[in-house]
């Protein structure tokens, strides 16, 4: 009798979400190997920060190169990933001098540039990015600040972000980064809002309005949370699009597929009240991303986005490592440690020899902006495992 391959492709998603978990990485992971982990990241980020304080550029290019029109895509792009490389410098914690002044220098640029941040043209919003990363730069810039004056020059920026980011949402709600599927050009964006990109901005905004009591307009944070309900699944997968919400079950769109997608959304929903995203949701998507980290792996590096299985692209990877520690930290405290130390190992172990950590080749951002993600989630990890020494 023939094999019915999709009957056991079935079965396979059937078992538990541990039932097929590979060996953990070989990473030792204690306190001293985190420390060195973070140096090395961090020394790569102090020595390659542009002469004007930023980060990244579109010197690297390849035969297929994701679309950019200039130059306002590049400036979307170099924003986003100062924004990363500056906050994980920040979260590092390193107090050598290099890196305080790299800090000061990344400072000034934000300052100068994020409220210049606009649309490349009526095809691509990727400036909302760099606005969801400048304003994480900005709030630890704010908490690292020690003159009243100076803070409050930093909330200002802030919500200049979070006014510019509601611009350009969507008439669907939330934010995307293109517009170029309809052939129209709407002053207000029409075009392709995604789950992720929302709760990427969403998130920024609720860690800038918590710590620096930024205003946010609550029509819009509704409008945009329910795009994010809409492209929500039953078992709490997120589609790809608000266009898939009537394809659930494409690839794409399954759990395997949503594995980044769902700690960010989660993570956002629940942070905005959201009651159904419970206890439960949290360490059941935690267990699962660690338990199929390699589907998400499998893809690290390659070219073409979209091209592994499940559909998933290269530049999720270290996406998804962020935003399980924004999902997890929402679980009780006790739990922490555990997938600290589990996903410290991962992050360890994914480190290049010059200390970066990237994802997918994006010009010349993916190593710095893989850094700062890394970053960011290794200090999460350090503080779960070592608080207090």
């Amino acid at each position: 009798m023939a094999t019915d391959f999709r009957l056991l492709f079935a079965a396979f998603l059937a078992f538990p979400v541990g039932a097929f978990a590979a060996d953990p990485p070989a990473a030792e992971v204690t306190r001293a190997s985190i420390d060195a982990s973070f140096r090395r990241g961090v020394d790569f980020l102090v020595t390659h920060q542009n002469s004007n304080g930023s980060w990244g550029s579109a010197a690297l290019t390849k035969d297929l190169n994701i679309y950019a029109p200039l130059p306002g895509a590049h400036q979307a792009f170099r924003a986003g990933t100062s924004g990363l490389a500056l906050s994980g410098l920040i979260e590092s914690a390193d107090s050598r001098p290099e890196v305080v002044a790299a800090i000061d220098k990344g400072a000034a640029w934000a300052a100068m540039e994020l409220p210049k941040l606009r649309r490349a043209d009526g095809t691509t919003t990727y400036n909302v990015w760099g606005h969801a990363y400048g304003l994480r730069a900005i709030t630890r810039l704010y908490q690292r600040e020690k003159s009243p004056e100076k803070k409050r020059e930093w909330a200002r920026l802030a919500q200049e972000q979070v006014d510019l980011a509601n611009r350009y949402e969507d008439i669907n709600g939330g934010w995307g980064y293109l517009d170029l599927f309809d052939g129209l050009t709407t002053q207000k964006p029409s075009g392709m809002p995604t789950c992720f990109t929302t709760a990427t901005v969403l998130l920024a905004m609720a860690e800038a309005r918590d710590v620096m009591g930024i205003q946010l307009d609550d029509h819009k944070v509704q409008h945009c949370l329910a795009s994010i309900q809409a492209q929500r699944t039953p078992d709490f997968s997120y589609t790809y699009a608000f266009s898939h919400r009537m394809r659930p079950r494409i690839d794409i769109n399954r759990p395997a597929g949503s594995l980044a997608r769902s700690q960010s959304c989660n993570a956002c929903l629940r942070v905005f009240g959201e009651k159904a995203v419970t206890d439960e949701v949290l360490t059941t998507w935690a267990d699962r991303f660690l338990a199929r980290e390699g589907f998400l792996s499998n893809v690290r590096k390659r070219p073409v986005p979209h091209e592994g299985q499940f559909r998933i692209a290269g530049y999720f990877y270290y996406y998804g490592m962020y935003y399980f520690t924004r999902s997890a930290d929402l679980l009780p405290k006790q739990t922490h440690a555990a997938y600290a130390k589990r996903l410290a190992a991962i992050l360890l172990e994914r480190q290049e020899k010059d200390g970066s950590w990237w994802d997918y080749p994006l010009y010349d951002y993916h190593q710095a902006y893989g850094t700062g993600y890394s970053l960011m989630a290794l200090a999460w990890c350090r503080d779960a495992l070592f608080a207090g020494g």
